[in-house]
């Protein structure tokens, strides 16, 4: 343990953009044994917290490549099957083609039989004929050869699709392994705590997330009187809002995307889904692919991206909170913004315009209750006092 407080994160606007300004999450007297204890003990936790996130997010991301992986596996099989007819289908006509070959083997050639004509026109015709048939008996052969190279072509391709699929199946177990490993190592450490123990550890980290949203908003990183009420969404941000809200309450629960659990990267995909406006399915998708804004220009619907790697995302409600999956232990809850380092922010619908009129949702009663912590359901099992 490196005995120093964990330092959060605050964000603050500058000309060039936003920039990541460290930031004490508590003040920082000296502080005694027990404290000190508790400020250590913290540290390792949302370390741990963090690591486990950052599995959740690469087991999600291999999850969607393997969705993808698998439709293009099962488009190649369609197309294959479809091409193996096609050249059952020419191999049908190429067989009758050399059928009626052998059969007009012993013929006269068109050209004596011109010569013995009664009626040369007529022979003329014939020959006519007979050039159209062999023309189709090349485009048959020819249509062979096509539909043998693309069911060759196909069949080399799906093999492949196949290969990818099965690995990204075995990566996915890789990665869901060290999710469990992670999640272990946490209720490890909660397990071994007592519930005064976890309690103390949860009023420190509310402390500390209360003095960094304090330094946060009083920084002026959103704007003019540190919040972007004054900003209303467009009609999808509008809607996206408005499921992450309906959604509070539910836990949280890795790799889940609704409709009954949820992690970090599942609310916000799936509240964007369900505004009409697919987005990418992990935290750090959402951070590369989609516009980023300064914080300044927050507005309801907006994506909060956190810590350096991009390993926890929220949505932004206004007035300086968001709706947030935090983390394993809690529950999907109106926090604070500051209650995670914030890294940017990002908007899905950049040509969106701002509704005219704009009506926040109503929160249901205990939105901001619970904890962010997620240290709720891991203390330690009271003491036997049944042989006593």
């Amino acid at each position: 343990m490196s005995g120093k407080l964990l330092r959060l994160v605050c964000v603050a606007a500058t000309a060039a953009g936003t920039v990541l300004v460290p930031v004490p999450a508590t003040a920082v007297p000296e502080p005694d044994t027990e404290q000190r204890h508790v400020a250590e003990l913290l540290t390792d936790l949302q370390t741990l917290y963090r690591k486990a996130e950052k599995a959740t997010e690469a087991y999600n991301a291999t999850e969607e490549k393997l969705k993808e992986q698998r439709a293009e596996t099962d488009r190649l099989d369609r197309a294959l099957a479809r091409a193996r007819l096609s050249l059952h289908d020419s191999r049908g006509a190429a067989g009758r083609l050399a059928r009626q070959q052998y059969q007009s083997s012993t013929d006269i050639s068109p050209y004596v039989r011109l010569l013995l004509a009664r009626d040369p026109q007529h022979a003329i015709e014939q020959g006519h004929v007979i050039g159209r048939l062999a023309q189709e008996r090349a485009d048959t052969v020819g249509r062979l050869t096509g539909n043998e190279h693309k069911a060759h072509e196909l069949a080399r391709k799906a093999r492949k699709a196949l290969d990818e699929q099965l690995a990204l199946t075995e990566r996915r177990k890789k990665e869901r392994d060290e999710v469990r490993a992670r999640l272990h190592d946490v209720e490890e450490v909660l397990a071994s705590l007592s519930r005064e123990q976890l309690t103390a550890l949860a009023a420190f980290e509310r402390n500390g997330v209360t003095k960094a949203q304090e330094e946060f908003m009083a920084s002026g990183a959103l704007g003019h009187g540190g919040s972007s009420s004054v900003r209303t969404p467009s009609a999808e941000g509008d809607r996206a809002v408005r499921y992450a809200v309906r959604q509070l309450g539910k836990p949280y629960e890795w790799g889940a995307e609704g409709p009954g659990t949820y992690d970090c990267s599942g609310l916000t995909s799936q509240a964007w889904a369900e505004a009409g406006m697919p987005i990418p399915r992990t935290s750090q998708e959402q951070w590369e692919q989609l516009e980023r804004i300064p914080l300044d220009q927050l507005r309801p619907g907006d994506l909060v991206v956190y810590f350096p790697e991009a390993t926890h995302v929220a949505l932004y409600l206004g007035d300086g909170m968001v709706v947030q999956a935090p983390r394993p232990g809690a529950k999907v809850k109106v926090s604070p913004i500051a209650a995670n380092p914030v890294l940017g922010a990002v908007r899905p619908d950049p040509t969106g315009k701002p509704l005219r009129r704009y009506e926040p949702p109503e929160l249901p009663e205990g939105a901001t209750d619970g904890p962010d912590e997620g240290f709720e359901g891991y203390a330690a099992p009271a003491p036997d006092t049944s042989a006593r």
